[in-house]
Formats: structure tokens, C-alpha cells, sequence
């Protein structure tokens, strides 16, 4: 995907902020849990400071404040930043983005991103993430996956396409892309330490139409056009139908929250 393309789908989810807000599923806790652990701060008197960094309209960070740390939440789209602003208004939530980050060097000991990593320009978040970190504080990039090692799931991902269901939202494309990003350098002095992996199972209760108002909310399904967009959907719609697992109303869909975790050096 190309800077513009990038851009397109990284601006499009504003306009569907409220069904972003109710469809997309949380985060694991245990996944965000062992996101944090390696932080400054955890196991210590006070609490860690963590930042959710392209926060959307605010599940990870409800995660975050589930596990009761102090949490900063930093979002560029404005309709996505007053959905988390009406959901959580105890948060402090400020316009931003991981290539300016309103915040002081060295003011947090964590940087989590939910369903985001893949929206920043590396090259420019990367020292931006690194200045407003403590040394040795962490990085890390979590992702909803749909398990595909559950036979309709993996026919789910099929029938969606790769507009629904692309790059990273399946666990074994997801090693791959996380693993083939180059961490950010800048000057040739690296900031961040060896990357870490790993999966947490999770999942999300739904019935058909849910799950299908779930997929319209991915970007690339955002970005088509309308005749297109409505066949796909109705594609996902029949095969949800045709599942004896997904026919009936109420399921759960099987899910893992991967995460992906870096130490400022």
C-alpha cells in the first residue's frame, strides 16, 4: 500500500465513528496485560503511565482503565475522538497523532496501539514514540485476529476478501507483516530493541448481523464503492446463513489479540 492509499484508509474511518464504536470488539486483558508488563512502573507503587496512541473512539483504552492504569489517549480523527470522549469523559483524551504527539518527553511508560500500528509513518512516529517514552519503557501494537484454525472462520476470511479480512487480521499473515516491519532508526541510531510476538485468546459475542456490520467497519470496505461494497456484504451475509455455527442468532466468533512489543533502549 502506497503513502496515498495509506492515508485514504487511515482517514476513513470518521465518518463511520459510531458504528466503529458499537460493532468493533475490545482487547484481550491478559493480551494488553502482557503488552504492559515489561513497563516501568508496573509491580511498583504507582501506576503506570500508558498512552493509547491512535485510541479510535476508545476500546483499548477501557481496557487500559479496566486494568487501572493512568492513561492518556491521543486520536486524529475528530468523530472518532468524540466517541471516546462521550464513552469514557473521565479520560483525558487530546487531538494528536503518533507523528506529533501532544505530550512531554519522557512523560509515559508505555505507548499501546490498538488496531493502528500499520496507520503510522514509521519513520516519523518512531522518534516521536521514543521521545515521549521513558527509558526502557515499551511499545507495542495490538490486533484483533480472527482465529482461522476454526474451520468457518477460515471460510469466513475467504468469502470477506481481502478488503474485510486483509493483512494482519489472521494470525499467520499477522506474524508475517509485524515480523517484516523494520523497526524506526533515525540517523542510524536505533531506538527500540528485538521485537516480541504473541497471541491471546479472545472473542466477541455476535449474531449475523452484527459480525456484518463489524466488517463494514474495516477500512477497506470503507474506502469502496457503494454497488461494490453492498455485494460484498451480501456475500458475507449468505455464507453467515448458510453456517449451521452462525445460522441462528448468537455466537461467538473466535478471536486472538496478538500483540507485537518493543523496549526503548
Amino acid at each position: 500500500m502506497d503513502q496515498d492509499q495509506r492515508h485514504l484508509h487511515a482517514s476513513s474511518f470518521g465518518a463511520a465513528a459510531a458504528a466503529y464504536a458499537e460493532h468493533r470488539p475490545d482487547y484481550a486483558h491478559s493480551a494488553v496485560q502482557w503488552a504492559l508488563d515489561a513497563a516501568p512502573g508496573v509491580g511498583a507503587s504507582r501506576r503506570p503511565r500508558v498512552l493509547d496512541l491512535g485510541a479510535g473512539t476508545g476500546k483499548l483504552t477501557a481496557t487500559l482503565l479496566a486494568l487501572g492504569v493512568d492513561v492518556v489517549a491521543v486520536e486524529p480523527d475528530p468523530a472518532m475522538l468524540g466517541e471516546l470522549r462521550r464513552a469514557l469523559p473521565e479520560v483525558r483524551a487530546l487531538s494528536g497523532s503518533a507523528e506529533a504527539i501532544p505530550l512531554p518527553d519522557g512523560s509515559v511508560d508505555a505507548v499501546l496501539a490498538g488496531n493502528a500500528m500499520h496507520w503510522f509513518d514509521m519513520a516519523v512516529a518512531g522518534p516521536e514514540i521514543a521521545r515521549v517514552l521513558t527509558p526502557g519503557g515499551v511499545l507495542a501494537g495490538l490486533w484483533n485476529v480472527l482465529d482461522d484454525r476454526v474451520g468457518w472462520v477460515a471460510g469466513l476470511a475467504r468469502v470477506s476478501g481481502p478488503a474485510a479480512v486483509g493483512p494482519r487480521d489472521t494470525p499467520g499473515s499477522w506474524r508475517v507483516e509485524t515480523a517484516a516491519a523494520h523497526l524506526p532508526r533515525d540517523g542510524g541510531e536505533t531506538r527500540f530493541g528485538s521485537p516480541e510476538q504473541e497471541v491471546f485468546p479472545h472473542g466477541q459475542p455476535r449474531t449475523a448481523d452484527s459480525l456484518v456490520a463489524t466488517l463494514a467497519t474495516r477500512a477497506g470496505m470503507l474506502v469502496m464503492p457503494d454497488e461494490e461494497r453492498a455485494a460484498a456484504l451480501g456475500r458475507i451475509r449468505a455464507f453467515l446463513a448458510s453456517r449451521p455455527e452462525t445460522a441462528d442468532d448468537g455466537f461467538t466468533l473466535p478471536m486472538l489479540t496478538a500483540v507485537l512489543r518493543v523496549r526503548r533502549l
